[in-house]
């Protein structure tokens, strides 16, 4: 299968040089958290996680710099394929493998840890799929299944072993909501080599994942492996979230994968836009988590990365370019004033056409009477109509007429509405006496290839199902 070239490919040397570079650094001693040492102002504490100065910093702040590549990454392909619930089902599955790992090696060895967890995560994956193939189950019910059965196995092993150990000995809680201050170097080079191997992935595998995540059914139509790459996609979605859990824990781990991605898929419709902006917000937030759970003592550093990011999901929510509630409003806003506009040319054809096209000129007192509307509300209409040239507003006589600009969009509503009751009667079989009311919602909104199609379809085109003439455009 030929490799899917990515501009990925050109920073991750960049990403590894870094790496170096920052646990390299001039170190202090290494501590759960500078708040805990040392007693400093807020300003102070500020300039001294900002300085770089401590390792345990540089450990958590790079590590989490790379959860967010790694979660970006992969969450913006489980977002686009609605797969998000898959994220949190393996975050819960893997806590039985965390548990066995700790009980293999009888400490908190990170390789132990891992390999555990991936084997919990690869079986919990592989439950998921025969509920699927061998019931009539849904996708969601399998995961919800999967991932209240193994959660419970891993609290129910993780409360044995914290048990036989006095206080948190075995520190298997840290798994369950998260200790960035607490990782280690070794932890480190896990999560960059998990994140180097999600990156050449995707550097390689992009163009199939894409396909596969828009349309399977196609993807499999031109020999691609869909089912392969879906359980690599697992295998890597196991990966990270082991690499998440000492960050930000089983709990809440899904958000990491789902919130910044989701984030992306309301800033922009390209999937390789996404991934970018996944990745970038993935970093962001990970970085304002740290920083601020840095400040005070015994803050947490996982919640806040999760509530930084929520933050952000919430700012798109509300002001997306496209895909935001404001954007949204405005768009809706301005649609309602279009069809109120084209209402009121529509109106005045029909009077013309009441007329038999013999008068040029329409009273405003008739046009009132024919919208049905208030007054002022049609004045209003009138009064932006005769702005925008779509008509000629003589207010001394209180008569109005067509400029041509109006007469042309008041003859493609008026024939798009015709055409469209014609179209239901002939094609669709549907009673005349039933077809205005959805001709007038869709009149508005019919481009000009749908309409040259529907009229193509059409034997007859002169009259609507009501006899009326339909408009020509000349």
């Amino acid at each position: 299968m030929p490799a899917i070239s990515s501009p990925i490919s050109r920073y991750f040397p960049w990403l590894i040089i870094a790496i170096f570079a920052v646990l390299n650094l001039p170190a202090a001693a290494l501590a759960a958290h500078i708040s805990d040492v040392v007693d400093q102002s807020l300003l102070e504490q500020a300039q001294r996680i900002l300085s770089l100065r401590d390792q345990t910093v540089r450990i958590a702040l790079l590590g989490c710099l790379l959860l967010g590549v790694c979660c970006g990454l992969l969450g913006s392909i489980i977002v686009v394929r609605q797969f998000a619930l898959a994220g949190d089902t393996l975050a819960h599955a893997v806590l039985p493998g965390i548990a066995l790992g700790y009980l293999w090696a009888m400490e908190k060895s990170p390789i132990h840890l891992f390999i555990g967890a991936v084997i919990a995560g690869v079986i919990g994956s592989f439950v998921v799929s025969l509920i699927q193939q061998t019931t009539h189950l849904k996708r969601d019910t399998a995961l919800g299944i999967v991932l209240g059965g193994f959660y419970a196995v891993g609290i129910v092993l993780v409360s044995v072993v914290q048990n036989r150990l006095p206080g948190d000995a075995a520190g298997l809680k840290s798994f369950l909501f998260g200790k960035a201050a607490a990782m280690t170097e070794i932890d480190l080079y896990l999560i960059t080599s998990i994140t180097g191997l999600s990156i050449v992935i995707f550097v390689l595998f992009f163009g199939q994942l894409k396909v596969i995540s828009f349309d399977a059914t196609f993807a499999k139509s031109i020999g691609i492996p869909e089912r392969t790459f879906h359980y690599l996609l697992m295998l890597l979605l196991s990966w990270a979230v082991v690499a998440a859990l000492q960050a930000v824990g089983v709990v809440l781990v899904s958000a990491m994968l789902v919130i910044p991605a989701a984030t992306a898929y309301l800033l922009t419709d390209r999937l390789h836009i996404l991934v970018w902006l996944s990745v970038i917000i993935g970093m962001v937030v990970s970085t304002v988590g740290v920083f601020i759970s840095f400040l005070g003592p015994r803050l947490p550093t996982g919640p806040f990365i999760v509530l930084t990011a929520a933050t952000v999901f919430s700012i798109a929510f509300v002001a997306a370019p496209r895909h935001g509630r404001i954007a949204r409003w405005w768009a809706r806003r301005k649609q309602a004033q279009q069809i109120r506009r084209e209402n009121v040319l529509k109106a005045i054809y029909h009077l013309q056409e009441g007329g038999d096209f013999q008068q040029e000129w329409v009273g405003v007192g008739e046009l009132i009477g024919q919208r049905k509307k208030r007054q002022e509300e049609v004045l209003r209409e009138i009064s932006l109509l005769d702005k925008s040239q779509l008509i000629r507003w003589d207010r001394e006589g209180s008569r109005l007429k067509f400029e041509e600009a109006g007469l042309t969009r008041a003859k493609e509503i008026v024939r798009n509405h015709r055409l469209w009751e014609l179209y239901l009667t002939n094609k669709a079989n549907i009673a005349p006496d039933h077809v205005h009311d959805d001709a007038e919602k869709i009149e508005h909104i019919l481009g000009d290839e749908i309409v040259k199609e529907m009229e193509a379809s059409l034997v007859e085109t002169g009259l609507d199902p009501h006899g009326k003439e339909i408009p020509g455009l000349d």
